[in-house]
C-alpha cells in the first residue's frame, strides 16, 4: 500500500528548508489508520511486551492502539514540565533545537520489555533520549516502531542497536 499519498507535506515548516510530514491526513482515514496501527504492531506480536512507550505528542496517537493490540500498558514520554509526578529527564538535540524529555520515575519496572513508538524518526535525538530514559528505569527496549523514517537525517544509524521497523521512508526533504 502506498501510504505516502496519505501524508501531507508542508514546505518550510516549522522553519525554512524543512518539508514537514503531516500525518493528520493519514489519521483521518479510518481504513488507513487501522492498517497503519496493525502494521506497526505486527513485528512485535510474538514478543511479550510489557509496556509501549509513546513519545509526545503524535506518538501517543499511534502507541495507544498498538498497546491495545499487544495487550500491554502505555507509558508517556513528554516534554519537561508536562508530567505531574516525579520524573527522570534527558536532554536531546533535535532537528529544530535542544529539548528536554521526561518520564515518570515509576512507570517502567526493571526488566520490563518495552516497545518505543513514535511517528517519525529524523535525527534520532528524541528516540535516543527516550531509549536512555527507558534504560535508566531498567526497562529493556525490544524494538522501535515508527510510521516514517527519514534516513537522510541520520537517526536510523543511531538506532541500529535496536530492532527498528517503519512503514515508509523519505530519502530527502
Amino acid at each position: 500500500m502506498n501510504l505516502k499519498k496519505y501524508i501531507r507535506s508542508i514546505p518550510d515548516w516549522p522553519k525554512k528548508g524543512v518539508n514537514f510530514k503531516d500525518i493528520t491526513t493519514l489519521l483521518e482515514n479510518k481504513k488507513i489508520f487501522r492498517y497503519v496501527v496493525d502494521k506497526m504492531a505486527e513485528p512485535y506480536i510474538s514478543l511479550k511486551i510489557d509496556k509501549v512507550v509513546a513519545i509526545d505528542a503524535r506518538g501517543f496517537l499511534l502507541a495507544a492502539p498498538i498497546a491495545y493490540i499487544l495487550d500491554c500498558g502505555v507509558c508517556l514520554i513528554r516534554k519537561k514540565g508536562k508530567l505531574p509526578y516525579e520524573t527522570l529527564e534527558e536532554s536531546c538535540q533535535k532537528e529544530y533545537g535542544l529539548d528536554t524529555l521526561a518520564i515518570h520515575k515509576d512507570t517502567i519496572k526493571p526488566n520490563e520489555m518495552v516497545l518505543l513508538v513514535d511517528d517519525v524518526l529524523a535525527t534520532g535525538g528524541t528516540a535516543q533520549a527516550a531509549v536512555t530514559l527507558i534504560e535508566r528505569l531498567g526497562g529493556r527496549v525490544v524494538g522501535i516502531s515508527l510510521l516514517i523514517d527519514l534516513p537522510f537525517l541520520g537517526g536510523s544509524k543511531k538506532m541500529r542497536k535496536y530492532k527498528t521497523s517503519y512503514l515508509m521512508s523519505y530519502d530527502s526533504e
